[in-house]
């Protein structure tokens, strides 16, 4: 199985939902279900191999097993699609971690937080030296409020200095 969703013989799927057709990590999820579904699958066929090298005379009569030559053949063909499915699954693995290292994802976005992370209630921000998180949205109303301090004092600073002018133009006169 390869990095792009297949169905029978090779053939693209044509009844999964357009969304996972989308784009190429869309498509690689979907795969990745399906790889999914190929090892469940392994684990039946490998519960019926064994079931089918056990002795006839312990099967039970609602198992429907094969008999005589027949279960040989059913054995060898449970084995080669066994194999077939691990091949295509061992292949598939590959081919996503060939992906993920190509893609070159950090390693932050695979490993997980530490322990007692705790995320930033508005947002992604960097920790403060006291150790209190605040994040980009904090940053930004604190700063748009600093900058209306600023912008209010600079006009009670602009309109004293135009009072004051106009005084002093008074007492010259």
């Amino acid at each position: 199985m390869s990095a792009q969703p297949t169905g029978n013989q090779g053939q693209p799927p044509t009844d999964i939902d357009p969304i996972w057709m989308s784009s190429r990590t869309a498509r690689q999820i979907y795969a990745l279900g399906e790889v999914e579904k190929d090892i469940s699958r392994l684990l039946s066929l490998a519960g019926s191999s064994i079931q089918l090298l056990t002795l006839p005379q312990t099967d039970k009569p609602e198992d429907h097993m094969p008999q005589g030559e027949e279960r040989s053949e059913q054995f060898v063909m449970e084995v080669s699609e066994y194999f077939e499915r691990l091949d295509a699954v061992h292949i598939a693995i590959r081919s996503f971690l060939a992906h993920i290292r190509q893609a070159r994802f950090a390693p932050s976005t695979i490993n997980a937080p530490d322990p007692n992370f705790v995320p930033a209630p508005l947002g992604v921000g960097l920790r403060e030296k006291d150790g209190a998180t605040r994040g980009f949205q904090e940053e930004r109303v604190e700063r748009d409020a600093w900058k209306g301090v600023l912008d209010a004092l600079t006009r009670i600073k602009e309109a004293r200095d135009e009072e004051r002018a106009r005084r002093d133009e008074e007492m010259e006169l």
